[in-house]
């Protein structure tokens, strides 16, 4: 892990990424049905519509990110597809879906379409738990002792998500799984479903590591590498999961901004933006520091978390050192090389390396220095990478 590193009048470090992860989408039906056989939806005194996932698209678009946008998707269903899958509904081989289908569904699944750069769909479920001979039990993909689902009935639940998407043109695939309820199991021997999510296209996982079945630990303090699949620590929400319209408030401590769907809407949803500017004011602080960042979308975020844990950077005189071994005996898959350091100083800087190429790009910080964000694409060949600095006028 790096923490700013000072010399005198600099700071240096490679900025903790953050990621927004918003769970939930998908429902039409706000109301909670857990106590009636139904399942957990967002809790919400009014129905969803298209302009809540406007919401998510507008955050991102402000933000410059690409949201995951966790979706449970059985609402979606046009063809009732769902009764040949009776363990994914509360209503069995008796699924039937015609009370949610309108012009909604068309409405809402072009704003997703027309905004794919800042609305990443996320594999979260098809009815959020599991129904074992017509009773609900939590959650979709494992129970509450982390025993995972049969997988016959894993394969068949990402099948049936993979063909709702298709009934409205929302592919392809996701590469990002949020599990339903944060019900997941790390470490497995054989695999386990991080195996078979990554059998389907899943490259990323999100979800709390306080709540977690270990079978081994993470090889680092917010993420491992299960199975093939980069799994980040989502750490605590700063709002409950059923909170509406909140005033987003607290510390981000961790790389993930996680919440809920109705953290970021308002009662009338004609108000909407009102709660996402809240949010998009609370995230840009993040943004303008030295020591974090917003990531642009999920493979530039885990690029920078495995960046930001495993490389070693020391500042010398006018000197970066940046030691990449470790980044490079992980072997992690889905990430890029590029990752960004940032540099804070009293006036602007110049900065070379024989290493990599990097391009510079300048503001000022609240306190009156000026800020220095470098990208960082070392040689394919380099396990270290050296950055000389000199004042912009020398």
């Amino acid at each position: 892990m790096n923490a700013g590193l000072a010399d005198g009048t600099l700071t240096a470090c490679i900025p903790l990424p953050l990621q927004v992860v918003i769970d939930d989408l998908g429902w039409w039906c706000g109301a909670d049905g857990h106590e009636r056989n139904e399942p957990f939806r967002t809790g919400i005194a009014r129905n969803h519509v298209p302009a809540d996932y406007e919401a998510i698209a507008y955050l991102g678009r402000e933000l410059g990110m690409r949201p995951q946008a966790a979706m449970i998707l059985c609402e979606w269903d046009r063809d009732n597809i769902l009764r040949a899958l009776p363990s994914s509904t509360w209503m069995g081989a008796d699924w039937d879906n015609r009370r949610w289908i309108g012009p909604w569904l068309d409405e809402a699944a072009d704003i997703i379409r027309r905004n794919r750069d800042c609305f990443e769909v996320t594999l979260h479920g098809i009815g959020h738990e599991f129904w074992l001979d017509g009773r609900m039990e939590r959650a979709e993909w494992h129970d509450a002792n982390g025993r995972m689902r049969p997988r016959d009935e894993i394969l068949r639940h990402i099948e049936f998500f993979a063909r709702l998407l298709e009934q409205h043109r929302l592919g392809p695939f996701p590469e990002s799984f949020v599990p339903a309820a944060f019900l997941h199991r790390f470490g497995v021997a054989d695999g386990g479903l991080a195996a078979i999510l990554a059998g389907a296209g899943i490259r990323y996982i999100s979800t709390p590591f306080q709540s977690m079945h270990l079978d081994a630990p993470p090889c680092c303090l917010h993420f491992g590498v299960d199975a093939g699949t980069i799994t980040v620590d989502r750490g605590r929400d700063l709002r409950p999961w059923y909170d509406l319209g909140p005033a987003p408030g607290g510390l981000l401590t961790g790389p993930v901004c996680g919440m809920h769907w109705p953290n970021l809407l308002h009662a009338d949803p004609a108000r909407n933006h009102e709660v996402v500017d809240r949010w998009i004011d609370l995230l840009r602080l993040y943004g303008d520091r030295v020591d974090t960042m917003l990531a642009r979308d999920t493979r530039a975020f885990c690029t920078q978390l495995i960046h930001r844990e495993c490389a070693r950077l020391d500042v010398g005189d006018y000197t970066i050192h940046i030691d990449l071994a470790a980044v490079r005996s992980l072997h992690a898959p889905a990430i890029d090389t590029a990752f960004e350091v940032r540099v804070e100083s009293d006036g602007p800087l110049r900065f070379e390396s024989p290493d990599a190429a990097i391009e510079c790009t300048v503001s000022r910080t609240n306190s009156g220095g000026t800020l220095h964000r470098l990208a960082v694409a070392p040689k394919a060949e380099a396990n270290a990478v050296w950055i000389r600095m000199k004042p912009s006028g020398a």
